[in-house]
């Protein structure tokens, strides 16, 4: 059986890199990849068990997010599970469904698994959060979390709404439909598509069903607006499936959208969106949690991305 001196001396490196290769801990490229190489040559197996009881933790990251159907949400965990394997952990992904009890049985589990650390985006501003002193490191993405001093990965998000309510300013007065108010993702896109043409802020669930029911209840007023600004993915496609069965189109009534469309009644090239890098987000989560495992204590930081507007072809 190969041990980890037989690895170091294939790769060309110390047994001390080796170990930091699968401890997690920095190491160049080119010294991590010819250890990856030599340990899969020599079919090397690290004993997960010694180690973490040395490092009195497991090699497991949780992640906890509001709604794990979201396409949003997949791709920030395929940017942590890109990092976390090459870093020898693993990645357990667990849907709280914005329910406040559920996440923290999540974060209850995640101590007494002794899981190395979390990545966490809040069901909303009121969230416990709560990780006991000497528990599993956690990183905020998404949004912050109130009263815990954490790193944080966020988008930012007034620019985002800014950005997909200028998209369609020229089709007269726009409602802004974004989540629950008490969802700060949802007010800061909300506040930045405020005068840039939104007259109306409409909150309701961050889902398809909210996106339909609502834009159902503004094409049966009197005067319908001129453009609707979704305030997610999923509440864009909402409002897509609810003009395509009243027999509209986005020329009776624009749509923007922040977030990528997931899939859609129309051609997802018609409407203008804000493309969020939510893969990178989970990249740079993954990577800062990893920081933070191997005894990173520096004060925490927050991270902020911008999003990308797309326009439909032939828009000026």
């Amino acid at each position: 059986m190969a041990t980890i001196i037989d690895v170091a001396r294939l790769a060309g490196v110390s047994t001390a890199t080796v170990s930091r290769v699968f401890n997690g801990q920095t190491v160049s490229d080119e010294k991590s990849d010819a250890v990856r190489r030599a340990a899969e040559e020599l079919r090397f197996v690290p004993n997960r068990t010694a180690r973490s009881l040395r490092r009195r933790h497991s090699e497991m990251i949780a992640l906890v997010f509001p709604d794990v159907s979201n396409p949003y949400f997949t791709e920030v965990a395929r940017g942590v599970e890109d990092v976390a394997r090459k870093a020898g952990f693993s990645v357990v992904l667990c849907n709280t469904d914005g329910d406040h009890d559920q996440e923290a049985e999540y974060l209850r589990v995640a101590t007494a698994t002794q899981m190395a650390g979390v990545i966490l985006a809040a069901a909303d501003d009121d969230s416990p959060a709560a990780v006991p002193a000497g528990g599993p490191a956690l990183v905020a993405i998404d949004r912050s979390v109130r009263g815990v001093a954490v790193d944080e990965i966020v988008m930012d998000n007034r620019e985002a709404g800014a950005l997909a309510a200028r998209a369609i300013a020229d089709r007269g007065d726009l409602v802004c439909l974004v989540g629950p108010a008490n969802v700060a993702t949802a007010r800061d896109r909300a506040r930045g598509a405020i005068g840039v043409g939104v007259t109306e802020v409409v909150h309701s669930t961050f889902d398809v069903d909210g996106g339909r029911r609502e834009t159902l209840a503004m094409l049966d007023r009197k005067a319908r607006p001129g453009g609707i600004v979704a305030g997610n993915n999923l509440l864009g496609v909402g409002v897509l499936q609810a003009l395509s069965s009243r027999g509209l189109t986005t020329e009776d009534v624009a749509v923007s959208v922040v977030g990528d469309l997931p899939f859609t009644t129309l051609d997802p090239r018609a409407v203008p969106v804000v493309r969020l890098p939510s893969k990178r987000m989970g990249e740079l989560a993954a990577e800062r949690l990893l920081q933070r495992v191997a005894g990173d204590a520096s004060e925490p930081e927050r991270i902020v991305l911008h999003g990308e507007l797309l326009e439909p072809p032939g828009r000026i």
